[in-house]
């Protein structure tokens, strides 16, 4: 029997009467926007201050996001997954990076989806954005700075422009000056198209115990630094785009239906499992969640 829909006879749903009644509207009749209760809790003062500070320079770090306990989870999962050394010198040919991280590492959700990652996110993004890619990344002694690169780059919209995607880079090791911290450059968001980085150009590194993460957005110049510490050097990095864009991931087929339906609501929307009105991510003209296994959905 199917189930009865609330407000499913409501004339908003039934009469459209121009591109501007269901463009960006949630009318949807069961699963319409979500957002994390868990970032709807945070002190809203504390958020804004960061936004703030966010939007001056790019980046802000953040202390106190990772428990020791949630660390050493993700670092035991993730040790039989660090094979593979990169492929060039953008991966990082003595860098070790895992991929399909959600469907491969359920110790990675905290930091998928931690709180005030997402209360940022619900501020600088569209609703329903996705997960773009997730990585653990080690970078092992004797590796030498990564280029410089905005994250977003690829998506061909000219700068100046607004972030198109946000990124954060949790420390599963403390970072150091030495052992590969992210530098970043402060206010590089701002630049335009033809604009590099140049030698004048001041950068920070994200030198940060184990457990803060730095966030920024994806128009903002930065790279993995060189590390020559002795030592490697572990993090795990997740970023988010628009929901109106492809991710770099494809995650329908990294991750299987059984892990999506599995996964909190945060984590499966962000997978894809969500719709940007009016029909952005659809599944035979209805929501994707009612393709996954179990989902009671009629």
């Amino acid at each position: 029997m199917k189930k009865q829909r609330s407000g499913r006879d409501d004339p908003r749903f039934r009469q459209i009467d121009s591109l501007a009644d269901y463009v960006g509207a949630d009318l949807a009749r069961t699963h319409g926007f979500t957002r994390s209760e868990e970032a709807a809790g945070l002190d809203p003062e504390l958020v804004e201050t960061q936004h703030r500070q966010l939007l001056r320079d790019g980046f802000i770090i953040l202390p106190d996001m990772a428990s020791p306990e949630q660390i050493g989870a993700l670092r035991q999962q993730s040790r039989p997954h660090l094979e593979k050394l990169g492929r060039n010198s953008f991966e990082g040919e003595r860098t070790q990076r895992i991929y399909g991280v959600p469907e491969k590492l359920r110790a990675a959700d905290p930091f998928i989806e931690h709180p005030l990652v997402l209360a940022h996110l619900d501020r600088l993004l569209m609703p329903n954005y996705l997960l773009s890619q997730a990585q653990v990344i080690n970078i092992l002694d004797g590796s030498p700075a990564q280029p410089l690169h905005i994250d977003d780059g690829f998506y061909p919209w000219p700068r100046p422009r607004p972030a198109l995607s946000v990124a954060t880079v949790f420390a599963l090791d403390d970072f150091t000056e030495r052992n590969g911290a992210t530098v970043a450059i402060p206010g590089s968001h701002q630049w335009g198209q033809d604009r590099v980085p140049g030698a004048d150009d001041p950068r920070v590194s994200a030198v940060m115990p184990a457990g803060a993460c730095i966030l920024f957005l994806g128009n903002l110049w930065h790279g993995g630094g060189a590390n020559d510490s002795g030592a490697s050097r572990l993090a795990i990095t997740a970023q988010y785009c628009e929901p109106w864009l492809r991710t770099q991931e494809n995650f329908f087929l990294s991750v299987s239906r059984e892990t999506a339906a599995s996964v909190s609501e945060n984590i499966r929307r962000m997978l894809g499992y969500s719709i940007h009105p009016p029909f952005a991510g659809m599944c035979n003209g209805m929501h994707p969640k009612r393709a996954l296994p179990d989902s009671g959905e009629q």
